[in-house]
């Protein structure tokens, strides 16, 4: 089969996917099989439903190669509501205001940093995952990890308006398996408003394409052929 709906040539490569907010990464990945007519799809790192920006999908062969397209590192943009709590760590949680801010300028941490996932993730605790044992209400102590944070810059801080909290603007490079919203929660009393991953070891999201929609038709736009894809590591530092 190929992109174009014929039956020669299978499709192998790396789709670049810019992910809107509402959908899950499995729903994109859905989508993209179903207009590839069941071809074998995968990603390389999940994304919040909340969050957008880049998602790898593995189509063909390339799924086969998702543990080393997992471990490239990650850049994000995220803009943070400060001087409240999220229980989610993002704007789906129940939200407390405290008003009681983060430092300016914060301290940002940088190398190996140690956090807990947050109890809304996708972390395997006992065998299921966390957040559904957070939403039957069950009490859960996420075990610390350490991360690698390469680069946290704060952008922007603009000063509250009159019965407004203020908010910020950050950079985050880091490793695999670090949570953002963990990083921003820990600043301080803070949680994510926003958040875009905007790279992906030597893959940007200024190259990447919509989702396809549902009954409409879609070409693959932008396959990197598997060995294109994975010639792009060498030297990208991920």
């Amino acid at each position: 089969m190929t992109a174009g709906g014929g039956e020669h040539t299978p499709l192998d490569g790396v789709l670049l996917i810019d992910k809107p907010p509402g959908m899950t990464s499995h729903d994109v990945v859905a989508a993209v099989r179903r207009s590839l007519g069941g071809v074998r799809t995968g990603h390389a790192g999940t994304l919040d439903p909340f969050a957008t920006g880049l998602l790898l999908v593995l189509v063909g062969r390339a799924t086969k190669s998702q543990r080393q397209l997992m471990e490239l590192s990650k850049r994000y943009e995220t803009v943070a509501q400060l001087g409240a709590l999220s229980s989610t760590g993002d704007t789906e949680g129940e939200i407390t205001r405290t008003g009681r801010l983060p430092p300016d300028p914060p301290q940002l941490p940088t190398g190996e940093v140690r956090q807990r996932p947050p109890i809304y993730s996708a972390v395997k605790i006992e065998g299921q995952r966390a957040y559904r044992r957070a939403r039957r209400g069950e009490q859960i102590e996420m075990p610390e990890r350490i991360v690698t944070v390469h680069r946290f810059v704060q952008r922007w801080r603009e000063p509250a308006a009159a019965g407004e909290l203020p908010r910020a603007g950050y950079e985050i490079e880091c490793g695999s398996g670090t949570y953002v919203r963990s990083l921003i929660a820990d600043l301080g009393d803070a949680y994510c408003l926003q958040l875009r991953r905007t790279a992906i070891g030597p893959f940007d999201v200024r190259d990447a394409a919509a989702p396809p929609a549902r009954d409409e038709p879609w070409g693959a736009p932008g396959l990197i052929a598997l060995d294109a894809a994975l010639a792009r590591l060498d030297g990208s530092g991920g």
